[in-house]
């Protein structure tokens, strides 16, 4: 004989039921993504500039899988090297273009995916200009990804390396899967399109696409996973930002 729950635990198990649908994650759902790019150069050596090849290249592949796309290129800021960052002025006293626009941006954004060359073994330092320029209060509790290129064998891992520690205390956690081009000259035409030299090796694109799927899989699972908790709970107002002095990091006396 079947033994039949108490009317309140069946009322529960429903209602944990209906929590668990209504939450539920997909990566198919679309996300707000800024895509920060680091390339300032106009000229050369090395030739070609390559960094606008792989920011419409990521920019594409967001785009293809139904993400909406804001790219902040530092070629296009108005403001300089840091000197008083976002969070340290008054909100009426905010200067008015690039710093307010770019916060509005990072504001609105569910996910942050980074795009860097490699600059003596660290990141592009136009792109760690913008960030920078605000803090967590801006960036977190939303995850990013990293992207990083060069002309050589490496690909910029160095300098995606030296990414992930900064980023983490933006409070965007980068997830684990990040994209690395190598000989990106050779790897992307002028528009961000794959380049195929062979004629029976058209399943390049496929394994472009495939490599940079792991990444932005992951970063859309935990964006819309931090999309609809915030909805729910403000994640401040248990670890509310800094807003006085960098003291405040530190352990009770």
């Amino acid at each position: 004989r079947k033994r039949r729950l108490p009317a309140l635990s069946r009322t529960a198990a429903m209602l944990w039921l209906c929590h668990s649908l209504s939450t539920t994650t997909s990566s198919d759902a679309a996300l707000n993504v800024a895509v920060i790019t680091g390339t300032t150069r106009t000229s050369g050596p090395p030739r070609p500039i390559v960094g606008p090849r792989v920011a419409s290249f990521i920019t594409k592949a967001l785009e293809r899988r139904g993400n909406q796309v804001t790219v902040v290129d530092p070629r296009h800021v108005d403001f300089g090297l840091l000197e008083k960052p976002y969070f340290a002025y008054a909100k009426s006293q905010v200067p008015e273009g690039s710093m307010r626009e770019l916060y509005d941006i990072f504001e609105q954004a569910d996910a942050y995916v980074t795009v860097t060359p490699e600059y003596n073994h660290a990141p592009s330092p136009a792109l760690l200009n913008i960030l920078n320029h605000y803090g967590s209060s801006t960036f977190g509790f939303k995850p990013s990804a990293i992207v990083s290129y060069s002309q050589g064998q490496w690909g910029g891992t160095r300098a995606a390396q030296a990414l992930r520690p900064i980023l983490s205390e933006l409070g965007c956690i980068p997830v684990s899967a990040m994209i690395h081009i190598p000989m990106a000259h050779q790897v992307l035409k002028e528009d961000g399109t794959i380049v195929v030299e062979e004629e029976d090796d058209e399943d390049e694109e496929e394994r472009w696409n495939g490599y940079v799927d792991r990444c932005f899989s992951q970063l859309e699972w935990w964006g819309n996973a931090a999309k609809q908790h915030r909805a729910h709970v403000d994640p401040y107002e248990q670890s509310p930002a800094f807003t006085k002095l960098p003291a405040q990091r530190n352990a009770p006396n």
